[in-house]
């Protein structure tokens, strides 16, 4: 396979992905041994802070037993691939150590090319290398069979456990029993975090009930919540890198440290009275009015408030699809932005993503609401005319049809004279024929409405 040349049997693809990634980290298959990196005397202070050196107990019931007796070597090795423990049969370790399968090496892929441990870490799932699957020829009397450890808390990879030894003494069991003894301190870690947890909430639960009432929760040292005040106040986890803390939902929290852990407060933000944003589109002109203050509009900005009324939050190319079509530009549209901005305040208009903070108050999205409420008379009363008339935005097209569209199937279906005359006198309805026509019928002779509908209809007829 390294030569090029055509094989019988290709190799599994987990291997043959394998090879490629130590090739490309330029592992020689000849001339490759795994690097030492720390030193006897470095290793008693990395086993003690590692996280797995509370489980090596329960790894060593599982496996020391069988790796024993079966001639094998039990290998725990950090999330680097760093081996930080090696025990078993006395003449295997003898037998690794010569091939630098020992204790302060690094057996990653990139430092010693395909091989139990190091593939299992790239690939985060249990893997067995046997013989000539080592990419390093050196290995290929060996056989090792590995798994990843997870941290049950953050769900990284913390650590491999593995079993190695001679191909003369390869069990069909070792797959099985390596993924039983990750799984066994992933057990032990998880139940020895579920203590902690208690711990921390009968050591500090009267940091929370001294907010009383303030939101707060009680997190581990990772930022994991372990106790809430209300319930479902908070995410999960949060992150405990900053003293002060943007939550998702915006608030913002304070974090003091405790015992174990941290408490996370959540100040009770002052009401501030949300500015009012009131839109009317449904005019010849728009017209745009903030507290009460009209403010000069240009139609793009106009079209700019329309999309983010009606849609809520958009990116800059959301933005730019639905007021230019496929030839927009983001740069453009952040620009318009920039200014639209400037003239409204940042308190109305926010960024990543782009949105409307303000109370809006627009006359189509009361058209819209009149119409899903099944309310006609309202819905044509609140109709003035075609949305933003002169302006040629996807958006604004779209919702003009909708709303045209809508207003008129409305009218003609309910039969209400008023609603149809109102309906009438908008741009949209005053050169509707069927309208017209439905309008006549509806009103009563003697009434002048019925008068000036007939004077349009013959107009149109003298048009056409």
């Amino acid at each position: 396979m390294l030569s090029g040349t055509r094989t019988v049997h290709s190799p599994r693809s987990v291997i043959s992905a394998s090879w490629q990634r130590s090739l490309a980290a330029n592992v020689d298959p000849d001339l490759h041994t795994a690097p030492t990196v720390f030193a006897a005397d470095e290793l008693p202070d990395l086993r003690d802070r590692h996280p797995l050196q509370p489980s090596l107990p329960v790894l060593r019931e599982t496996l020391l037993g069988f790796a024993r007796e079966a001639r094998h070597i039990m290998i725990v090795a950090d999330a680097q691939g760093h081996i930080l423990w090696c025990e078993g049969a006395n003449d295997t370790r003898l037998s690794a150590e010569d091939v630098g399968l020992a204790e302060g090496t690094r057996w990653s892929e990139d430092a010693a090319g395909t091989n139990g441990m190091g593939t299992a870490l790239a690939v985060n799932s249990t893997v067995m290398v046997h013989s000539a699957e080592h990419l390093v020829r050196t290995y290929h009397h060996w056989t090792c069979a590995a798994s990843p450890i997870r941290d049950p808390d953050t769900g990284e990879t913390i650590g491999v456990v593995d079993l190695s030894g001679p191909i003369e003494t390869v069990h069909p069991s070792m797959v099985a029993l390596v993924s039983a003894s990750a799984r066994l301190a992933e057990s032990e870690m998880l139940s020895r975090m579920h203590a902690q947890d208690e711990e921390l909430r009968a050591r500090n639960m009267r940091h929370l009930i001294a907010l009383r009432g303030e939101p707060g929760a009680l997190l581990s040292p990772t930022g994991r919540v372990v106790a809430v005040e209300p319930y479902g106040l908070l995410p999960s986890r949060v992150d405990v890198s900053s003293e002060r803390v943007r939550l998702p939902d915006g608030r913002d929290a304070v974090l003091e440290p405790l015992a174990q852990g941290y408490l996370l407060r959540v100040p009770r933000q002052r009401h501030v009275r949300r500015s009012v944003l009131s839109l009317s589109f449904l005019l010849q002109e728009p017209k745009v009015v903030l507290d009460g203050r009209e403010i000069p509009i240009s139609l793009r900005h106009a079209e700019i408030l329309c999309a983010l009324a009606l849609h809520g939050r958009l990116s800059a190319d959301q933005l730019a699809l639905r007021l230019y079509g496929e030839r927009g530009n983001p740069t453009t549209v952040r620009a318009e932005l920039h200014r639209l901005r400037a003239q409204l305040g940042a308190d109305v208009l926010a960024t990543r993503p782009y949105r409307l903070t303000a109370d809006v108050e627009a006359d189509f999205l009361g058209v819209r609401a009149a119409l899903k409420d099944g309310n006609v008379t309202l819905a044509a009363s609140r109709y003035r005319g075609a949305l933003l008339p002169r302006s040629e935005a996807p958006v604004v097209l779209a919702e003009r049809d909708d709303l045209a569209s809508g207003v008129r199937k409305a009218v003609l279906s309910r039969g209400d004279a008023n609603a149809l005359w109102t309906f009438t006198q908008t741009d949209s309805g005053e050169h509707d024929w069927e309208a017209l026509e439905q309008l006549v019928r509806l009103l009563p002779v003697n009434d002048v409405r019925q008068a000036i509908a007939n004077a349009r209809m013959r107009r149109l007829s003298q048009d056409d």
